[in-house]
């Protein structure tokens, strides 16, 4: 009974959500396409030509924005699940954790990314802080990796939430790149703990 109220929630919620709605319209995938487009609006991240890293990509709106504006750049989308061709983007699927994976999307790169971002997060046990800690720990990984691949002046983003690891996060960030913010869009929930960081120029 409770499962089923919780479900009729999420469906209602969903109708009323004014970026799905619009995600139909546009032909994204999902709704998080605006958490990227708000971010690049904010700090000018996208242009023509260039390498973007696309980690936890599916169901692949993320890749879906590269796509259209790095026209003909070129995008690495990684995850474990199964997604649809997307235009310009090559896919590999796997644990993005896992060193193979890695060593794949290095051998696969013409020269430095331009961009690295990570929409990665665990599947919630709803407890929040135990969420917060694991996803945290995914935001670290990549942007552990992503001092190997990007270019000086390339941009790191990362979803994370609130919680413990929170001041970890962003001084792992500051002691790799110079510059470091913190951004909530508009687009993500109100009753949401995400937030993301964006990253820029290596140390």
């Amino acid at each position: 009974m409770k499962k089923n109220r919780i479900s009729k929630n999420w469906v209602n919620k969903q109708r009323r959500d004014i970026y799905v709605r619009q995600s139909k319209v546009d032909g994204y995938r999902a709704r998080s396409a605006y958490k990227l487009i708000e971010i690049d609006e904010k700090f000018k991240i996208f242009k023509g030509g260039i390498t973007v890293i696309d980690i936890g990509a599916a169901p692949g709106s993320w890749s879906q924005y590269a796509s259209k504006v790095v026209k003909s750049g070129k995008i690495i989308s990684i995850d474990l699940k199964v997604m649809q061709p997307i235009g310009n983007t090559l896919q590999i699927q796997g644990d993005f954790t896992d060193q193979k994976i890695q060593d794949e999307i290095k051998e696969n790169l013409e020269k430095k990314a331009q961009v690295v971002m990570s929409d990665m997060a665990v599947n919630t046990t709803g407890i929040k802080n135990i969420d917060s800690i694991y996803t945290g720990e995914l935001c670290k990984e990549a942007m552990i990796f992503s001092k190997d691949i990007i270019a000086d002046n390339g941009f790191f983003i990362s979803k994370m939430f609130m919680g413990g690891t929170f001041n970890e996060i962003v001084a792992q960030g500051k002691s790799i790149y110079k510059e470091v913010k913190i951004f909530k869009p508009k687009s993500s929930r109100k009753d949401s703990k995400e937030s993301f960081i964006i990253c820029k120029n290596l140390r």
